[in-house]
Parts: structure tokens; sequence; C-alpha cells
């Protein structure tokens, strides 16, 4: 199965459980997201000393990215309205949970630009 294939047949639900497993997906990953987001802005800030912040906000990014994908092919493939069962509802909170997480990964990786050159030295990264 490619992945593509395997991205429409979980947006629709189709590999495992009923109409909202695309949905429950997509949330996960957004939620997912967002925490790994907070935890790298959080890191880029100083505010938390273990860790790599650069790393944390591409991870943010990458998975808001999956989550706000899912939760739209869920979205373009639902039938019937709120409050049928089919997810409609979970994949609308979704997709702005994963912009969420999308966001706060660019602005974590914002905070971890390059540090001034020491004198004589390379340019480092402050994150």
């Amino acid at each position: 199965m490619s992945a593509s294939a395997a991205l429409m047949a979980a947006a629709e639900g189709g590999i495992i459980g009923d109409g909202r497993t695309g949905a429950n997906l997509a949330l996960g990953a957004g939620a997912f997201g967002l925490a790994v987001g907070w935890l790298a802005l959080a890191r880029a800030g100083r505010r938390i000393g273990t860790g790599n912040a650069r790393a944390g906000g591409m991870a943010a990014i990458v998975v808001g990215t999956v989550g706000t994908v899912l939760a739209v092919l869920h979205l373009a493939t639902v039938s019937g309205g709120p409050g049928t069962g089919n997810g409609l509802v979970g994949a609308v909170v979704a997709a702005p949970l994963g912009l969420g997480a999308v966001l706060l990964g660019r602005r974590a990786l914002a905070r971890c630009r390059r540090a001034p050159a020491p004198e004589g030295g390379s340019r480092g990264l402050t994150c």
C-alpha cells in the first residue's frame, strides 16, 4: 500500500474502526504536535534546559502538518452532518490544532536564530 493510499484510507476510517477513526487520528496528531511545539518554544526561551529546540520545532511542524492533512482529508470524504457519528466535528477541531502546532513550531524555530559571531570565531546557534 502506498503512502497516499494509506493516508486516504486512514482519513476515511477504512483501515480500522468506524468513520471516526480518521478524525481521532487527526485529533491525536494535532494535540501531540501542540505539545511538542509548546515544549520546543519553552526550550527556545530557555525555560527548559534539556533537549533541542530546533529539532522540537521541526517535529511540531511535521506532526502538525500531518494532523491538518488528515483532518482536511477526513472533511473531504465524510458523508452526513454533525451528530451522525462520522467524526465531522472531530475533524473540524483537529484542523486548527494542527495549524496551531505548525505555528508554535515556526515560532520556536524563529527564536533559534543564529547568534552574533564572536571575534575570530564562527557563528554558532543559540539553540
